[in-house]
């Protein structure tokens, strides 16, 4: 069965793998086809080396039924699993010279995004107590978004846009090369009025002043606390009293999420969960 995060972006997707395999195949495996006989079928095993949350099973069955259909593979795992050290995630088994020829791209896909769900489900637990929901951003490394914002998923948090027209988004350049605040928004009521699909409204916030300006246009979906303290936070939302949605952006990390989290903020985005993310430790073995 196919994810639901797959069958809402296949064609992107889809996109990624043609053009991940040509990127790194070119003219072809010539160090494969130069020294393995041809048609010769063989098993590679693959093993982890440090605990993670694993992701990116889904994507590599999609990269091999893409490339060579002879190409069985076998999981030991679904993604969102834990892996303990050592364990034998998979087993990949066809023509090796195939096999050999999207190694690395396998490899590339899991490490990084086991290490986006990692780091998103370590977050993910920390603020469990609360009913605060983690957001990932567009802060991704380019061409790699889809996978990198499916990790997150996997790991236990919510995407953000997938791109510019998913949401409008008012942030502080926005406002800056407006009049003001309220100018910038005026525009964009009369911009949802000839938008003929319903978008959502996101309005980044500075200070208090500005706090204030957005409660005149109560037709806004949330705002984003950006680069707030704690205090600002907690005074923010009384000032906000329920009227919108409130996010909290900026310089967060696993020493201060919880305590940000207990505030009452209902999200928290953080760039960090596809922009400085560890790859996790995997390595292919002949399976003998």
């Amino acid at each position: 069965m196919q994810s639901e995060f797959y069958l809402k972006h296949k064609k992107n997707i889809d996109s990624f793998i043609n053009n991940a395999i040509d990127e790194d195949i070119g003219k072809g495996d010539f160090s494969s086809l130069s020294s393995i006989t041809k048609n010769k079928i063989n098993s590679l095993k693959l093993i982890s080396n440090e605990e993670c949350t694993i992701a990116g099973l889904s994507l590599v069955g999609l990269i091999i039924s893409k490339f060579n259909k002879k190409i069985k593979f076998i999981s030991n795992y679904k993604d969102g699993q834990k892996i303990k050290k050592n364990s034998k995630i998979l087993i990949i088994t066809g023509p090796i010279i195939d096999i050999l020829s999207i190694e690395r791209l396998i490899l590339n896909c899991l490490q990084r995004m086991s290490g986006v769900a990692t780091l998103t489900n370590n977050l993910v637990n920390k603020i469990s107590h609360t009913n605060c929901k983690i957001l990932d951003t567009r802060k991704t490394t380019p061409n790699f978004r889809y996978p990198e914002k499916w990790a997150v998923k996997i790991g236990g948090a919510f995407n953000h846009r997938m791109d510019l027209s998913d949401e409008i988004m008012i942030k502080d350049n926005h406002i800056d090369f407006s009049k003001s605040l309220s100018h910038a928004l005026n525009n964009v009521f009369s911009f949802k009025k000839k938008y003929k699909k319903e978008i959502s409204v996101v309005v980044e916030v500075r200070n208090y002043e500005e706090i204030l300006e957005c409660l005149n246009f109560k037709w806004i979906d949330r705002l984003l606390l950006d680069n707030m303290s704690i205090r600002e936070i907690k005074k923010s939302i009384k000032l906000i009293g329920g009227i919108f949605k409130t996010e909290a952006s900026g310089n967060i990390n696993e020493n201060n999420i919880k305590e940000i989290a207990n505030t009452g903020v209902d999200y928290i985005s953080i760039g960090a969960l596809t922009h400085s993310y560890k790859n996790i430790d995997l390595s292919f073995k002949v399976q003998k």
